[in-house]
């Protein structure tokens, strides 16, 4: 049977679309009959006239983007399983094995000193526009709710208020906001804020200025991402922007110090520079160097976050985090993205997610057989709801202890920003408007917060951070559920057998048992008796 994975030629994400839409060819995405005279409004027609421009997601700054390609094996191919007997963190006591009381802490760190409330991290959100844009609700949410959060790459390079002096960043606008907003907002020391870096940001010292200038303690090594297998890229619409970025030693496109191209955008003959990182090359010896220069300038935590490039290069960052002591090892897998990445490359490029962790697992268990010291692990890749961090969790049992997730957290956050305009304005959508007016009434957990934090701090809450800290206590809500469901009340007790293969492919790329295998044993013995 053929099966059709990819979406070629028209997607929402390019703006692009077929003529005939009822009539494909599925390996090109073209119309069956493509007419002489159409003006061109898939991506091969697009490509005609748009060239470059086309191979991005648009509209640049107000979207976040994933993949739309089907995988033979994602998270849906597993299912949970339950039990009716026993519990594990609790007593088997039908009063006290009660959902509310499952435990959703995570601790991580060479020294257990980071504390999370739930088992989840926004992974790097960098200099992009949809990041910046909504930026205090991920901070303040991710702060109350005490998880952590991750500022991602060429956030000082893109900041226009930036001081660098000698080619070392001495000062900062946006960085600055950035952490002081999640500081600010943190509680019983729950929750962590990160800076990450990648060749630029390191050449530029934006690390150090963070752990020195900013009191950060925890810096992660950036080799990758699942969107994408180059660095950064963000559109730049204005020419002295794109000059002070190509200063300071970014790759753009085209070159903003030319004088024909200033020609040629000043009469509009192109509107947008491309802002491009360049690419890490990963040496052992250089890692090594690096996270001593860390620990050096006083990080008191150093992680990695690495993408979905082949299966060698994954078993590099486990070795490497292993053997240079790093905190907590980030892998994602293929598919994500939360910028403007390439839109095929997003789509065709990289380690699916459910093959990537599988493989991560089975390369943890062989290093652990043989003694090695292991990090905490966190997995990412298109994670949204409870029961996706479950079988998150579970598939990496018991080496992951967190599960990443970025588009859905800003969605939360970007909803929750237009329900505060709405509410602002007086001019309240229907769809909202059934649940009331007011953001007491709108969002459930105000009530709460509130009293928590007092009517003063409330009042001058952001609606995006309202935002995400009701949708992850959603999250913790149906993940405890779930986790009863399942006799597991904490987190280190959710285990590979909580979960079933639906599919035999399924059971053959992760390990975990074909859902008809499943209890075979143990039910012979009942059946036995």
């Amino acid at each position: 049977m053929s099966v059709t994975l990819s979406r070629v030629n028209a997607s929402a994400a390019t703006l692009s679309k077929n003529r005939t839409t009822g009539s494909v060819v599925p390996a090109s995405g073209m119309c069956v009959t493509c007419v002489d005279g159409c003006i061109g409004m898939c991506e091969v027609g697009k490509s005609a006239y748009r060239g470059h421009e086309v191979i991005y997601p648009q509209p640049f700054g107000v979207i976040t983007t994933a993949a739309e390609k089907t995988y033979p094996v994602d998270y849906s191919h597993f299912n949970i399983m339950g039990t009716i007997i026993g519990a594990h963190g609790v007593e088997a006591d039908s009063d006290k094995a009660i959902f509310p009381a499952v435990n959703l802490e995570v601790v991580i760190g060479h020294d257990k000193g980071i504390k999370f409330r739930y088992p989840w991290i926004i992974p790097g959100i960098g200099s992009t526009n949809i990041a910046k844009n909504n930026w205090e609700g991920l901070a303040i949410g991710s702060a109350l709710a005490g998880t952590g959060l991750t500022i991602g790459e060429n956030v000082v390079g893109m900041d226009p208020e930036a001081v660098i002096k000698r080619g070392r960043v001495v000062d900062t606008a946006d960085l600055k906001r950035r952490v002081r907003l999640y500081q600010d907002h943190q509680r019983d020391g729950y929750g962590a804020i990160v800076v990450q870096a990648n060749v630029e940001d390191t050449r530029l010292g934006v690390q150090e200025y963070a752990i020195e200038k900013l009191g950060v303690q925890c810096v992660e090594l950036k080799w990758g991402q699942g969107a994408k297998d180059i660095g950064g890229e963000v559109k730049i619409k204005d020419l002295q922007k794109a000059q002070v970025l190509h200063e300071r030693g970014y790759l753009v496109l085209p070159n903003p110090t030319d004088p024909d191209v200033i020609r040629d955008f000043q009469r509009g003959a192109f509107k947008e520079f491309e802002r491009h990182s360049r690419v890490g090359i990963v040496t052992e010896e250089g890692f090594a160097k690096r996270v001593e220069e860390l620990r050096q300038a006083g990080a008191k935590y150093v992680f990695l976050k690495t993408g979905a490039y082949r299966p060698a290069d994954l078993a590099r960052a486990l070795v490497f985090a292993s053997r240079y002591g790093i905190d907590l090892l980030t892998v994602d897998g293929a598919g994500g993205g939360t910028g403007m990445s390439p839109w095929r490359m997003m789509n065709e490029w990289g380690v699916p997610p459910v093959y990537l962790h599988s493989l991560l697992r089975q390369y943890a268990a062989r290093l652990a057989e043989k003694g090695s010291r292991l990090p905490a692990l966190a997995v990412a890749g298109g994670f949204a709801f409870e029961d996706q961090i479950f079988k998150g969790l579970a598939l990496g049992s018991p080496f992951v202890k967190l599960v990443g997730m970025a588009r859905a957290p800003i969605a939360a956050a970007m909803v929750g920003k237009t329900i505060g305009l709405a509410v602002d304005s007086g001019e309240m959508p229907v769809y909202i408007e059934r649940f009331g007016t007011t953001r007491d009434e709108i969002f459930v957990t105000a009530s709460h917060l509130r009293k928590e934090l007092g009517d003063e701090a409330f009042e001058k809450l952001p609606a995006g951070a309202l935002g995400l800290y009701t949708y992850y206590e959603r999250l913790a809500q149906g993940l405890r559920q779930l986790m009863a469901g399942s006799r597991k009340f904490a987190v280190e007790y959710i285990s590979r057998d909580d979960l079933a293969a639906l599919t035999r492919e399924a059971a053959e790329v992760s390990g975990v048992q074909y859902i008809a295998n499943i209890d075979q044993a143990e039910a012979a013995r009942v059946l036995d008796g």
